[in-house]
């Protein structure tokens, strides 16, 4: 009978979560968020950071307590209750069914802004076949093609930021060191945190780490390493890169935000560079791609499982290749849905869940160590109830500072979830079927 096999180690599942992060988003997004800062984008990365650790602090916790696949729905359901655990599964799954539809809308976009006779439908139908085919194959495949594709990634950023430093350096009117990409003379905080609720979409990796539990050599000690040392590669990155962007170009203003990148690539390097700019941008989101639908598979594996839904369809492996082919083709057919669609309506989803799901685990550490297991001498003070409540506390001012469209969206699908559970567990009479963690 298939089954997962343990193959991955420390490098290759932290590797997995940067990856998914896709590091040279930082520069995709830079135009959007430095409208939503007013030009302090390394401070909305920093305000995303701080709430991220403490809350992979959380999520390493709930690892060490559960090595298993499932995420917040795997940690939710184990710590506090069935119904609660099958909710946090439902709004993290919204995110997991449309981060990779984003991604490869957001690769497709720029390839059809650079190649306009090939429609972005073509663009992303190709992203969707290459990237389905790569992990019906299996993970040991993809881990391969992601560590070529990383390489790639890391090489244009340090590039970017190379030229970065050379233009400041050169044109001589901004030191090279300066609080202003921190908080300049337009800043306020509801900027700064409106912009940190949209940088948060790019830590995502740290979670995605979770679903690879039962793929994974000795998961008990490596997940949780992963998804601290994934947060904290994120964190560095997106905030050293950002800031010194922000150095080359301190003006929000741009022709086209969307493309606002590549105004600044052909400022510090030229055409030359915005061609290699454009090559490796595409490249992230593909490498991302890989990475989210791997993830987004194994989620609805773990749940399959569970019978939570079907188990005849998502609980199922291909005998050939041992992974969850209807997950990911599932994914795939639902990623066609950004033909009809724009990036800023898919990814308004994506943070509403994420953010929900990020508080149930930060709540699911004290409910787990603190009240039940009594865990509360010298260090774990700090370990299961501070961190975890500073963790809540900052999500909750993240959630707070989304846009109306992402809640209104939000609230729908949550809504759907909770009549989905009634129906599920007789009304709320009964406990959703238990999951088998074999």
């Amino acid at each position: 009978m298939p089954h997962l096999t343990r193959t991955l180690s420390l490098a290759a599942v932290v590797l997995f979560g940067v990856a998914y992060m896709a590091p040279i988003i930082v520069l995709g997004t830079f135009g959007e968020l430095a409208k939503e800062t007013r030009g302090n984008v390394p401070m909305a990365y920093l305000a995303a950071a701080v709430a991220m650790f403490f809350t992979a602090l959380s999520y390493s916790h709930m690892a060490k307590a559960y090595p298993v696949a499932g995420s917040a729905y795997t940690y939710v359901r184990r710590s506090i209750s069935n119904k609660l655990g099958f909710l946090a599964g439902w709004v993290i799954l919204l995110d997991y069914f449309f981060i990779p539809m984003v991604i490869w809308l957001i690769g497709a976009s720029f390839l059809h802004d650079a190649f306009p006779s090939v429609s972005l439908s073509l663009w992303l139908i190709a992203f969707i076949v290459v990237t389905t085919v790569i992990n019906v194959i299996g993970l040991e495949f993809a881990k391969s093609v992601n560590s070529l594709l990383m390489i790639i990634q890391i090489l244009i950023i340090a590039a970017f930021v190379t030229l970065s430093i050379h233009y400041v350096t050169t044109d001589g009117t901004t030191p090279l060191f300066s609080l202003k990409p921190f908080w300049n003379e337009y800043a306020h905080l509801s900027y700064i945190l409106a912009g940190g609720a949209v940088a948060c979409y790019s830590f995502l990796g740290f979670d995605a780490v979770t679903t690879l539990a039962d793929e994974t050599k000795d998961p008990q000690k490596t997940i949780p390493r992963a998804i601290i040392l994934v947060t904290l590669a994120g964190s560095v990155l997106f905030i050293v890169t950002s800031y010194f962007v922000q150095l080359a170009h301190p003006s929000f203003i741009f022709q086209h935000i969307d493309s606002a990148a590549i105004e600044i690539a052909k400022k510090i390097g030229g055409d030359v560079f915005v061609s290699f700019f454009l090559i490796g941008l595409v490249v992230g989101q593909f490498a991302s791609g890989v990475s989210a639908q791997t993830s987004a598979s194994r989620l609805l594996y773990a749940m399959g499982k569970d019978n939570v839904i079907s188990k005849n369809f998502f609980g199922k492996l291909n005998n050939r290749f041992s992974t969850p082919t209807n997950n990911i083709l599932l994914c795939g057919v639902i990623a066609l849905i950004g033909t009809q669609i724009d990036v800023l309506t898919a990814a308004s989803f994506i943070n509403f869940g994420a953010f929900l799901a990020f508080m149930f685990v930060n709540l699911s550490v004290i409910n787990h160590f603190w009240v039940r297991e009594k865990q509360r001498s010298g260090w774990q003070i700090l370990s299961y109830l501070i961190f975890p409540v500073i963790g809540l506390g900052t999500t909750f001012w993240l959630f707070i500072s989304l846009d109306k469209l992402a809640f209104t969206l939000g609230i729908i699908w949550l809504c759907l979830g909770i009549i989905y559970l009634a129906f599920l567990t007789n009304m709320f009479k009964k406990d959703p079927p238990e999951m088998q963690f074999d």
